[in-house]
């Protein structure tokens, strides 16, 4: 009885002293929508892909599209929408090389392969989804 109620006193205080993630309640301006997308890479839309250094903005889908790159080690794929911006026309980002600039006044960069900001520090770095291969094909998700 004693090492129930001793593991209980240990556990309880842990479970409670637990806070809420910081860089979710910063990262406000996202909103969480649901992604679930099918790429192949045979289609030739997608045929960039195919090539290391390379990313494709696949608009209509998150907040401001989704941006796949080939990372050279593999495949990541990235929230479209600036997420140090209210979502409006100029928060969707633009695609050169290994990086994403918003076309907002302030020109927020980031990186393709980390989703850290370029340049100056920001207080959010890209909003990452879930890339599974199947042999030719790629599914983005983030369910």
């Amino acid at each position: 009885m004693k090492k129930i109620t001793i593991l209980v006193m240990f556990i309880i205080p842990l479970t409670f002293s637990c806070d809420k993630d910081e860089i979710s309640s910063q990262c406000r301006y996202l909103a969480n929508i649901g992604v679930n997308y099918d790429v192949n890479l045979n289609l030739p839309q997608y045929n960039q892909l195919n090539f290391i250094s390379n990313s494709v903005l696949i608009p209509n889908i998150g907040n401001g599209g989704v941006i796949i790159t080939n990372s050279g080690t593999g495949y990541l794929a990235w929230d479209a929408g600036d997420p140090n911006h209210i979502n409006n026309s100029c928060s969707t980002m633009t695609i050169t090389g290994l990086e994403s600039k918003c076309n907002c006044p302030d020109e927020n960069s980031y990186s393709l392969i980390t989703g850290q900001s370029l340049g100056i520090a920001l207080e959010c770095g890209l909003k990452a989804y879930r890339v599974e291969i199947n042999g030719s094909n790629l599914f983005i998700s983030n369910l």
